[in-house]
Formats: C-alpha cells, sequence, structure tokens
C-alpha cells in the first residue's frame, strides 16, 4: 500500500487482532463491497459510519482513541454489522446492515445520536472534540446527513482502490484515447466542417449541442454532439420516455418496439439532416474533443444523462462510478438502441469487469461496422 509504512501495517493488524470482529482494511472494504451488492439486488439498506482520525496528529493521542475505539465498538454491535479499518490508521469504519428505512430521516438521527453518546462516554471531551464523524445511506435516497445530495464513493473501495496492473492498463488506455481523439479529429476535419455549415445552413441554433452528463466518479461535464434537433426544443417529451424505460414501466408513444432505449423514432423535434447524421453517428465526431480534455474515453459505458441518473436502481450506479464514458463500447457495439436499459447496463457492467487493452481494440474495430449498418440509431 503506497504511503504507508511497515510499523503502521502492524499497527493496524495488531488493533485489528485485539477487537472481536475488527477487521484489517482489505477484509472490511471487501466485507462493504459485498453487502452493497447485496444490497442492490435485495432492496434493502445500509448504514455506514466512518470515524477520521486525521485530527489526531500526535502518534500517542492517536493510538489511545483507537485501541479505546477498537475494543469498545465491537460490544455493541450485531452479529450482521461489520468494523475494521475503512483506511488502515486513518479512518475506522462501522457498516450497519438492514437498516430500516420507513422513516430514513429519523433511523439517521437516531443512529447518529446513539454513536456521538457512546463516543462521549469512551473518549475524554478533548479527545472526542477532534473525532471526525461522516455518515452515509446506501442508497441514499436524498437523506445524507449534513449534505445534499451527492455520490458518495464511500461504499465503492472497489471502484477507488486500483491493482498495480490497473493502473498501468489506465496508463495505457489515457494514451491511446489521447493518440486516438487527436487522429481522428485531424482525419476528420474536412467532414467535421462540411457537417458543420450544412447544420448551420438547414437550421436555426447553434451548430453544437451541449448537454450535461455524468462522468466517472459521478462528476458531470458537457458533452458535445451537432445539434441534430430544432433549436429550443422541449425535452420532457425525453425525460418523461427516459423514466417510464428505467422503471420499467409503458414505452412512450413513438417507440418502435419494447426493446428501445433512449431513442424515439420519428422524434418530431429532430431534424431532416439529424435524421441522417445520427443513423451513422457522425452527430457524434465532437465527442472526441471530450475525449482529448479527458471527459470521456474511446471506449466505455454509454454517457450517462443527468436528469436519467435520478431514476436509476441502486445497481445501475455502478456504470458511472466505475469508468469514464466512452463513444463506443460493448452496448454501442451490439445492442445501441434495441436493447432494453437494464440489458443496456449489464452490458456496460460487463466490460467493466472484463475491461482490458485488448477488448478496447476489438470493440473500436467493430465500431465501424455497426455504425456502418445503423441498426437500432434514430
Amino acid at each position: 500500500m503506497p504511503g504507508i509504512t511497515t510499523p503502521l501495517i502492524d499497527f493496524c493488524s495488531d488493533v485489528a487482532g485485539a477487537g472481536h470482529q475488527f477487521l484489517e482494511e482489505e477484509l472490511f472494504n471487501r466485507a462493504l463491497c459485498r453487502e452493497r451488492k447485496r444490497a442492490e439486488r435485495s432492496d434493502s439498506s445500509l448504514l455506514l459510519v466512518v470515524l477520521d482520525l486525521t485530527l489526531y496528529r500526535v502518534k500517542v493521542e492517536r493510538e489511545k482513541v483507537v485501541k479505546v475505539l477498537a475494543h469498545h465498538i465491537p460490544e455493541g454491535m450485531r452479529e450482521t454489522d461489520v468494523c475494521g479499518w475503512r483506511k488502515c490508521g486513518e479512518s475506522m469504519g462501522i457498516l450497519f446492515t438492514l437498516v430500516a428505512v420507513n422513516d430514513v430521516a429519523t433511523s439517521l438521527r437516531a443512529v447518529e445520536l446513539k454513536v456521538r453518546d457512546r463516543l462521549q462516554q469512551w473518549l475524554t471531551p478533548s479527545l472526542y472534540q477532534k473525532m471526525i464523524l461522516i455518515f452515509r445511506l446506501f442508497p441514499d435516497n436524498n437523506c445524507l446527513i449534513g449534505k445534499e445530495k451527492e455520490y458518495t464513493l464511500l461504499f465503492y473501495p472497489d471502484v477507488m482502490e486500483q491493482s498495480p496492473e490497473a493502473r498501468v492498463m489506465d496508463g495505457v488506455k489515457r494514451c491511446m484515447n489521447f493518440t486516438g481523439s487527436v487522429s481522428v479529429l485531424l482525419l476528420l476535419a474536412p467532414l467535421t466542417l462540411a457537417i458543420a455549415l450544412m447544420v448551420k445552413l438547414t437550421s436555426k441554433g447553434p451548430v453544437l449541442f451541449r448537454q450535461e452528463r455524468m462522468g466517472q466518479y459521478g462528476k458531470p461535464f458537457m458533452l458535445l454532439k451537432f445539434r441534430t434537433m430544432y433549436a429550443d426544443n422541449d425535452d420532457s417529451i425525453h425525460r418523461s420516455y427516459v423514466k417510464s424505460l428505467i422503471a420499467g414501466g409503458n414505452r412512450s408513444e413513438g417507440a418502435e418496439s419494447e426493446g428501445e432505449v433512449f431513442k424515439i423514432k420519428d422524434d418530431p423535434r429532430v431534424t431532416p439532416l439529424g435524421r441522417f447524421l445520427r443513423k451513422f453517428s457522425l452527430d457524434e465526431v465532437p465527442q472526441f474533443i471530450n475525449v482529448l480534455k479527458g471527459e470521456m474515453a474511446l471506449v466505455g459505458p454509454r454517457p450517462a444523462i443527468a436528469y436519467e441518473v435520478d431514476s436509476y436502481a441502486p445497481w445501475h450506479r455502478c456504470r458511472v462510478l466505475a469508468r469514464k464514458p466512452g463513444i463506443t463500447g460493448l452496448w454501442q457495439v451490439t445492442g445501441r438502441s434495441l436493447t432494453t436499459f437494464d440489458e443496456m447496463v449489464r452490458l456496460d457492467l460487463r466490460y467493466i469487469r472484463n475491461c482490458s487493452i485488448w477488448l478496447d481494440i476489438k470493440l473500436l474495430l467493430a465500431t465501424p461496422k455497426a455504425v456502418i449498418h445503423g441498426k437500432g440509431a434514430y
């Protein structure tokens, strides 16, 4: 583990061994991931309490606090709860499983008061004042204590922690993204200028369409496309359509089949030129600028629309957090608009699990055929 000295690792291990069910960092994070995935599929909830120790700058003081907490915390826990190092030597975690969410705000406040009361009993006032407490509920349901709604990565240590091999692969992917985007932008420069001119001449409005999308770790960015719709159109049609698809309800009027996702056939907002551009994905050429800026990758999950994410089920979220969105990907090559939303998410998650340089190359090579075929593009 970078930056962690052997004495500190030994100290963490000793503390973990001293307390009943107090786990070392790797075991705690593994349990956290397992319980998160269980909650995603079972519609149950988890509450994570993080005890941040960064304000205890004196070694003796920090060791005293850690030993007290490691001894007392497991005593009042249920067998199904988990406690241990969230980050060795820096923060400890308590994971409460199967949390009742009939009244989320009341439940969270009750847990917060109980935890604070116990800490005040175990620690002296001077030590308690330095304790930083963080409470996070999964799924959040807009009820994070002391915070407005946000994407928290505390429940995703598997996303944040990377092996040396994964870091090398990410470095290679960054080189591929930079080289590929520059090459395509230069190669397609004449075509890009021609499309821009045609968009300007055939309908009123800007040449480029900008829309907020969710990048890796839920960070928003402005995605670029050639405008394919009439300017100043109402997006409520698409908002309603997407919400219905994600919820698994009735398909919106205009859908070609029950399998369509995100694209409405014969959308009245789309210009004649826009239909042609969409058919062959030419409207997406400006996204290579997003790749060049590091907001997207050549290969990755489909870029999620900001208002779409609000309707996500918990298990959908990993497709937004784990990887940068891509211009092409497993869904774009194999499914496009002929798959359901859940099938699209499963394709993205399959790509995330099996991500490799070789898989990216195969998907890049398969993309031209999918674009020329144009199946499922509207």
